[in-house]
């Protein structure tokens, strides 16, 4: 090999063991006693094979969906029927191949970190590839490829084994009584409306759901909590949008952070004070490194954990992610016959296990039946599905006071509250429920702001 040559290596086969990827599966099959400790263990990309991702992550489903599941190789079979996948997989045959292939399910813990062994090797060889072409490139600093291949090593190394969880209450004690201590928990995040802290605190794990009617805030609400948590308390945010483009949102980012006219700044109509102030902020926001706006189109929830994955490989685990908005959110795969209730369920729960699984805060935008529309909305009034209200930990409302007309006996009265907008805590799994919060809302600056308070 010369000194310009890629060594051979490269062309090398990737670690794989699909004996070892047969009897995790085989052994899933056999017994799901052991099916929860093969999902701390893998995850369906560990698997070379991708019949075996497939395999793994329909066993999986079907799992999670009932409290007393029959995993076999018929219920498995009839699942992958339905979404018109069994074919793919080899067959009903190849599920009776895989349940003859275990050795013994006693060692189906030892073949899954196999599995997960193989998984890790390859994630560094593709790492270590990726390097070396920027490298033979030379079109980045030394450095700089350095420190991506650190942080993509970083997040390869960053599974854990059942042994390493710490979950008992005498590993949790010391944790708590320093949250105790602090006052507060350090994994919480704070909004910038003092009004909703004293109120909300968003949590890992947790689900938040924010309702608004067509144009009633809601993408406004979503963009001033990200922009937040990603400037003010420089956390890692991603705001998954399909709702808007990036121009636009950057747009509205740019108006809350400068305080430009929303308007000018859509039409690129800026006069020189506006410009002044677009120019304050500018090193700011070419700083927001870890502010990350996703408009990708057909946003999938394996499109969002995807990005995720993406953000901690590269040193900037997301510490938060809006999704604006929940109803517009693509099915997984195809339909499978289902109405599109059922697919917002899904999405709803998909949302709420991503959160756990990332252990961040989720919030969901979410849009009002038209039935909303001129009162105060309630919980119900979520558009396509009624699961949203089960799978949310925190509920918060937008509705928008009513104008007081003269020609109306049943406004007339009412007191004239323009430019200001109801929050009204719906659920709150944590803390007070029913409270309603008013804050300011600046449309033209594309921000919502607490009353008495400067943004």
């Amino acid at each position: 090999m010369n000194d310009t040559d890629q060594p051979d290596d490269f062309n090398h086969v990737p670690p794989h063991d699909l004996q070892a990827e047969q009897a995790v599966i085989g052994s899933m099959l056999l017994s799901r006693h052991i099916i929860d400790r093969m999902l701390v263990i893998v995850e369906p990309e560990a698997f070379y094979r991708p019949t075996h991702q497939v395999l793994y992550a329909t066993i999986a489903d079907l799992y999670g969906r009932s409290r007393s599941p029959q995993i076999d190789p018929i219920t498995v079979g009839e699942e992958l029927a339905r979404t018109g996948d069994l074919n793919k997989v080899g067959g009903s045959s190849y599920l009776h191949n895989l349940v003859q292939a275990v050795p013994t399910v006693s060692h189906a813990e030892k073949y899954a970190e196999i599995v997960r062994d193989k998984a890790l090797l390859r994630a560094v060889i593709e790492t270590s590839n990726r390097a070396a072409a920027r490298a033979y490139a030379q079109q980045d600093e030394a450095a700089e490829i350095l420190d991506d291949a650190m942080a993509e090593f970083q997040g390869a190394a960053t599974g854990t084994t059942p042994l390493e969880v710490k979950l008992s209450v005498g590993d949790r004690w010391a944790t708590f009584l320093d949250e105790l201590e602090t006052g507060k928990d350090p994994r919480a995040l704070d909004t910038p409306w003092h009004d909703i802290n004293e109120v909300v605190e968003l949590k890992p794990g947790q689900l938040i759901t924010v309702g608004a009617a067509t144009g009633g805030g809601k993408s406004l609400f979503g963009m001033n909590l990200a922009s937040h948590v990603a400037i003010r308390r420089n956390r890692p945010a991603l705001v998954a949008s399909m709702e808007m483009g990036g121009s636009e949102l950057m747009a509205r980012l740019t108006a809350a952070e400068a305080s430009v006219d929303l308007d000018r700044l859509i039409r690129r109509k800026l006069n020189d004070h506006d410009w002044a102030k677009v120019i304050k902020v500018s090193e700011r926001m070419q700083n927001a490194h870890n502010f990350i706006l996703d408009d990708s189109a057909n946003l999938t929830l394996s499109k969002i954990r995807a990005r995720l994955r993406w953000m901690a490989s590269h040193g900037h685990p997301a510490a938060i992610v809006v999704a604006d908005y929940l109803q517009l959110m693509s099915p997984e795969g195809a339909s499978s016959g289902k109405n599109r209730a059922q697919e917002v369920a899904d999405i709803s729960r998909g949302l709420k296990t991503m959160a756990m699984e990332f252990e961040i805060p989720i919030v969901a935008l979410a849009q009002f039946n038209r039935g909303a529309v001129g009162r105060q909305p309630v919980v119900s009034d979520f558009k396509d599905s009624s699961s949203i209200e089960q799978d949310s930990n925190v509920i918060v409302l937008m509705h928008t006071p009513p104008k007081p007309d003269p020609d109306d006996p049943e406004t007339r009265h009412f007191t004239d509250r323009s430019g200001e907008i109801d929050l009204i805590v719906a659920k709150n799994r944590n803390g007070i429920s029913g409270r309603i919060v008013t804050l300011a809302f600046q449309g033209h600056y594309g921000r919502l702001q607490s009353l008495g308070r400067e943004y």
